[in-house]
This record gives C-alpha cells, structure tokens and sequence, in this order.
C-alpha cells in the first residue's frame, strides 16, 4: 500500500519536484503534508489530473528554538524562494508555534506540539494524518482509510464542529468519500 501512495503523490509534479529539491530547504524535522497528498490520490481514484483544485503545499518543519512570527516568515521566504517556478502556493508552518495562535483561529486550545509528526498526528480526519519526505512515509493510522475514503473524526482533535465542515467539503469534491 506504501508503494501505490508514494507513486500516487509523485503523479503530481509540484509534489515530485519539492521532494526533489528537498534538501535545499534545509527544513528541521521537515515534512510535506496534507492535502497535496491525500488529495492527489483522491484525484487520481476519480479519474482527475493528480493537481486538480489542489489550494496548497504545506511544508510542516519544528523548530522549537525560535518561535515568533519573524523566524517562520523567513523560513517562508527561503521556500519561496526555492520553489518560485512551481506557480503554486506553498505554505511553510513552524509546528512548534501551533499553540501560539491555533485557538484565535480555529476555536479550540492547542496544547504545545513534541514535533512535526506531533502536528500531523492531529489532522481533524486520522485518514488524512500523512506526510512524506525523501525516503519516509509517516501515517500513524495507515493508509487504508485514505485509499478507502472514509472520513471519521480524530479523538486527538474532537472538534465536531471543525471536522464537519471538512468533510462536507471533501465530500463535496469527493461524491464517492464516506463520512462515519
């Protein structure tokens, strides 16, 4: 199953080419995430290009030892930077500042992330919970519920609220994803 997401993924070019410039960015504890992967697959199972509606490229990294606004800002810069004739967008997130403003934006406390994979693991859909990087596919509840397309709501992150609204999204694109 490892070896069909990871040509799944690289069926998208922007993905293939970030990975492929990966240690360029130099990111600590870095990892590509989220919907530039288990969206490429959702395409590529509905007959679409791999990089239909695909709205960003999240790059997570941690870096506990500068936390503000400034420090990831640059990091953003330098993937810009990097990855500038791609002509998508690619947001770089520091996962040890989550807790800094993740409850102005979404609603809910956050308590402070142990690293990347800390992050990932707290996608509001476990299916969903995948990131990748030269070499490594981290999803702590598999890949059977991606490639099946069931949509449930992560006990880590049990925002009824939140998770509705995004699956109903992902349905709405997805006709064929079960929501449980």
């Amino acid at each position: 199953m490892q070896d069909h997401f990871l040509a799944a993924i690289l069926a998208n070019h922007s993905n293939r080419v970030i990975l492929d410039r990966w240690n360029a960015l130099a990111l600590p504890d870095a990892w590509l995430v989220a919907g530039c992967l288990f969206q490429t697959v959702w395409n590529l199972q509905a007959g679409r290009a791999p990089e239909a509606d695909i709205k960003d490229y999240d790059l997570f990294y941690f870096d506990a030892n500068d936390l503000s606004e400034a420090a990831e800002r640059n990091v953003q810069a330098r993937v810009d930077d990097a990855l500038a004739d791609l002509g998508v967008k690619i947001e770089a997130s520091n996962q040890a500042r989550v807790h800094l403003w993740y409850e102005s934006y979404f609603g809910h406390p956050c308590e402070a992330l142990r690293s990347t994979c800390d992050g990932i693991d707290r996608f509001l859909i476990p299916a969903t919970c995948v990131g990748v990087r030269p070499g490594s596919i981290y999803a702590p509840n598999g890949l059977a519920m991606l490639r099946e397309g069931v949509l449930t709501m992560n006990p880590l992150t049990p925002h009824r609220n939140l998770f509705e609204r995004k699956a109903a999204s992902y349905q709405a694109r997805w006709p064929w994803l079960r929501i449980e």
